[in-house]
């Protein structure tokens, strides 16, 4: 039978760091992103005021909006229905 090697603490063990790195590692990182998140936040869209000053705006000629487009919504919920405005 081999000799028992001498006990050591299990922090001393390599596979113990690598098996718990990896999620201590993600746990400071995330504690990492909170502070950023925190500190410096996007600030909320207005949409109500874009729309408006879009609606204001004079478009120019090559910005005009054609015969055929619809807005992507309208194209989107109407895709598999057929054309937007069509009888069902």
């Amino acid at each position: 039978m081999p000799a028992a090697s001498p006990s050591q603490p299990a922090w001393r063990e390599p596979m113990v760091w690598l098996v718990a790195g990896g999620p201590i590692a993600v746990v400071i990182a995330s504690f990492f992103t909170l502070a950023l998140a925190i500190r410096h936040p996007d600030p909320p869209l207005d949409l109500r005021a874009k729309s408006q000053q879009a609606a204001d705006d004079v478009e120019p000629a090559d910005m005009r909006a054609r015969a055929g487009d619809v807005p992507a919504m309208v194209g989107r919920n109407h895709a598999a229905t057929g054309a937007p405005g069509a009888a069902r």
